[in-house]
């Protein structure tokens, strides 16, 4: 699929977009991987990791300037749209640039790769985007509209298509290097409330569903990782076995504002146009539905919950977790 393809990644120095890079360069054979983002020292970085191959291309540029945007675009077969504000405080703090980026920015997507005949545009969303109350989520949920509206807002034959997915264990922001963090300089972990439920996934494991659904999308989707969680307190407890001693401490701090109990990745409101895609997806129809995807999706059966929450998620067991973590080893690859 994307062999002899050229690939352009917005926002592509982050995890995720480390991880992409790098199942595209060993399972793929793309003609060329354009990185397309703002900081010029994490191109830099990343472009020493991958030993300065020259099939990866990096352009300094900014999703909000939709003339740069458009020209580092052109010949792109395949867009994965990452680029974002991601932490809810500083989109609370800095709203409008929030706005910007988050929906303006995502607009410049949509319109630079219909006037550049791009086949697939993918945009990768949250859970955050589910019912939101902060602004991060608000945003993401636009920007999912927008992406999936796209495929009847405009005469193209350019594909718009949304990956959702929760906590990606490794990428920036994870509970798992602050926990670890905190055992390390204190031996002691701060948990909000031991009863809250997350969703659990290696980035290698999303970033080849996303590839996955890539392959099966019509246009005017959002795939759902069907994710596993597990309770706050046992990531704790798994940490402090791992990076612990008989002397850690866990010390409950309370739910923070804005802090749900459970995340949530398909909401009551979608259910009813949720089908069960496979064992590791869910799919979610647009509102406005069209006889091809009706047709396409018509012998799938409807979701098996009225929401899909990380509270109903299947759950990974103490040994599973550490044997994830373990396989993936970067925990352990990273500087104290």
């Amino acid at each position: 699929m994307f062999t002899d393809k050229t690939i352009f990644v917005t926002g592509g120095t982050g995890s995720w977009g480390h991880e992409l890079v790098k199942q595209m360069i060993e399972n793929h054979d793309p003609k060329e991987i354009r990185i397309y983002s703002r900081g010029e020292h994490k191109q830099v970085e990343m472009k020493r990791e991958f030993g300065f191959n020259p099939k990866i291309k990096f352009i300094i540029g900014d999703i909000r300037d939709k003339n740069i945007l458009g020209m580092a675009m052109k010949g792109a077969d395949y867009v994965f749209h990452l680029a974002a504000l991601k932490h809810v405080p500083v989109c609370e703090e800095n709203s409008w640039e929030a706005v910007l980026t988050n929906i303006y920015g995502t607009q410049n997507v949509i319109e630079c790769a219909i006037a550049n005949e791009v086949s697939t545009v993918v945009d990768i969303s949250t859970d955050k985007a589910v019912d939101p109350f902060n602004l991060y989520g608000v945003t993401k949920a636009c920007g999912e509209k927008l992406i999936i509206n796209s495929n009847q807002n405009y005469n193209s034959d350019t594909k718009f298509v949304c990956i959702r997915g929760g906590n990606v264990m490794g990428t920036n922001g994870s509970v798992l290097p602050l926990f670890k963090e905190q055992l390390i300089t204190r031996n002691e972990i701060t948990i909000t409330d031991p009863h809250m439920t997350r969703y659990l996934m290696s980035t290698r494991e999303a970033i080849g569903l996303v590839f996955q659904a890539v392959a099966n999308a019509t246009g005017g989707e959002v795939y759902v990782m069907r994710m596993p969680s597990t309770k706050v307190e046992n990531i704790a407890n798994v940490m402090i076995k791992l990076f612990g001693d008989n002397n850690s401490k866990k010390t409950i701090i309370g739910t923070r504002p804005g802090e749900k109990m459970h995340e949530v990745l398909v909401s009551k409101n979608e259910s009813p146009r949720t089908k069960i895609f496979n064992d590791q997806y869910y799919v979610i129809l647009p509102q406005f539905n069209t006889n091809s995807l009706e047709e396409r999706y018509k012998n799938l059966q409807p979701i098996e919950h009225e929401e899909f929450s990380s509270l109903n998620a299947k759950k990974l067991s103490d040994d599973d977790f550490i044997s994830i973590l373990k396989k993936e080893s970067w925990l352990w690859d990273k500087p104290e």
